[in-house]
């Protein structure tokens, strides 16, 4: 592709290829056009939002089904800040994001003077909500500052990162810049050492634990349990590692008394890729979840070591990795009932549950079961909360949700349009009424992009959870009771079809028809269906 007398936006483009780059989401504003000269016929697919919230979340749920970065066009001032509730999310879940922005041009940057969308401080935004922030001074700078963001995203804990082009860089002339080839970047391996002082205490262990956070997604646990013959705890983002029945699963949240009793009796805990984050460990902040067996660590980040609970023995590095390396040293189990202790922790985790959990738990493996191969991609709602207490997936990745560590709305929609672009699976993305509100323009954008969701929403006309913990409270249910709009109108206008499930003998049928469609589907569901599951 020739590059002579390309702006540097159109520089950026070819750099993006480059890198594999095969989706960008955003919306075309008069300070982004020129990064949009670039990609007709580049072969890079362009999907507008409706929001710039919603193209952060589209952004996300891409990255968590591709495993590759989400990537942004945004424009200076009102995109950013429409898009840092996003950035939040991607960052609480160690989620890859390439958020491209302009900002003013050098000498109008920061000046105060009310040039269209100026900030006083773009950078300072988004600091705490990125691994980094980096404005791209010269066109000379914008290879190297976006080596180092895929460096972050293949090769340390992945997370949003942020590059600005003022506009006057941006339309300066990159036409004698070379196009790099990308660099290469092996995620970390433990160090030997670490590696035989892990094997000695799991192969002495009587009663070993996994903890598998969602750092481990791509390595082989399953394996790694069965050698050890330890019962495999999975938090949310964990799901999946195993399949249901697999006799040393437990997909129940470590918040449960079951489960943690289960950890409470292990002599060693194996965690990987968990960062031990309360709405995981101590949802209801009872500060009731204790590790008093030897803790082994490995997660990437070396600094989220030194955080929550304090491990014997810390493994820096990439848990699939380190799971490999543990599978060729083959640890030797005998006797350790892993099964046996799993199926305790499984019925009793269950039992425990209210029966609203376990009558909505009872209700996704409905869907799971009916599209097996489906990724389910959850709103904060009262149906993803309950799958986060005890939901078996069926696959790695096929159940990730906005309901815990940052905890926004209005997540769910877009997340499954980003993840049905990543490839051919059904995807199901379930929603409240109050939730769908949040994104609910990007109805349009699904008809658009003519991507073949299925929206499994919960109509109860307002904010059920939150009412719910009011009334517990002893709170009056203030603001709770919202005025919920013809969501079915709205679908139909906005191109999709729309299906009323009342019988829950009828949901197989339509999951089914949805999945097979060429364009989204609405399923609405109330209380009503709930009690039938």
């Amino acid at each position: 592709m020739s590059r002579e007398g390309i702006s540097t936006g159109v520089y950026l483009t070819h750099l993006l290829r480059a890198y594999g780059v095969e989706v960008v989401f955003g919306i075309p504003g008069v300070h982004t056009v020129e990064l949009y000269r670039g990609l007709a016929g580049s072969g890079v697919r362009h999907v507008t939002p409706r929001h710039e919230q919603g193209a952060g979340f589209m952004a996300d749920g891409y990255a968590r089904a591709s495993g590759k970065p989400g990537v942004c066009f945004i424009i200076t001032g009102p995109g950013m800040t429409n898009i840092t509730t996003a950035m939040g999310q991607a960052h609480a879940d160690s989620v890859p994001m390439l958020v491209i922005s302009t900002v003013n041009a050098h000498g109008r940057m920061g000046s105060g003077e009310g040039w269209l969308h100026e900030l006083p401080n773009q950078q300072g935004l988004v600091a705490g909500v990125s691994a980094f922030s980096r404005t791209v001074n010269r066109p000379e700078e914008l290879a190297g500052v976006l080596a180092q963001a895929f460096a972050v995203f293949n090769g340390a804990r992945p997370r949003p990162v942020h590059i600005e082009l003022p506009i006057n860089v941006m339309l300066a002339d990159a036409g004698h810049l070379p196009l790099p080839q990308p660099m290469l970047v092996a995620r970390p391996a433990p160090s030997p050492d670490a590696l035989e002082d892990a094997l000695d205490l799991l192969t002495h262990a009587a009663r070993p634990v996994i903890l598998a956070g969602g750092g481990a997604l791509r390595a082989d646990v399953g394996a790694l349990a069965e050698l050890l013959d330890a019962p495999l705890v999975m938090t949310t983002n964990a799901r999946g590692l195993v399949e249901p029945d697999h006799p040393l699963a437990v997909p129940f949240s470590p918040s449960l008394p079951a489960v943690r009793r289960l950890v409470q009796e292990s002599d060693v805990v194996l965690a990987l890729g968990t960062e031990f984050g309360p709405t995981d460990y101590d949802m209801y902040e009872d500060g009731g979840f204790e590790l008093p067996g030897k803790l082994i660590r490995v997660d990437l980040d070396p600094v989220q070591m030194a955080r929550g609970l304090a491990p014997v023995l810390a493994l820096v590095a990439d848990c699939a990795e380190a799971v490999q390396a543990l599978l060729k040293r083959r640890p030797v189990a005998h006797g350790r009932n892993g099964a046996l202790r799993a199926g305790v922790a499984r019925v009793a985790a269950e039992e425990g549950l209210e029966d609203n959990y376990r009558r909505d738990l009872r209700l996704l493996n409905l869907v799971r079961d009916t599209l097996p191969t489906a990724r389910l991609v959850g709103d904060s709602t009262q149906l993803t909360y309950a799958g986060n207490m005890g939901f078996a997936a069926a696959t790695p990745g096929s159940w990730f949700n906005s309901a815990t560590g940052f905890g926004t709305l209005g997540y769910g929609l877009p997340a499954a349009i980003g993840a049905k672009l990543a490839d051919e699976r059904p995807v199901v993305a379930i929603s409240g009424d109050g939730g769908l509100q949040f994104t609910l323009a990007e109805l349009a954008s699904a008809a658009e992009a003519q991507v073949p969701v299925i929206l499994l929403l919960h109509d109860n006309s307002g904010y059920g959870e939150i009412k719910s913990y009011m009334i517990a409270k002893n709170i009056p249910p203030l603001g709770v009771d919202i005025y919920t709009p013809d969501l079915a109108a709205i679908a139909k206008a906005s191109g999709w079809t729309v299906h009323r499930v009342t019988k829950l003998a009828d949901l197989p049928d339509r999951l089914r028809e949805g999945a097979d469609a060429p364009g989204p589907t609405m399923l609405i569901f109330g209380d009503d269906l709930r009690a039938q599951a």
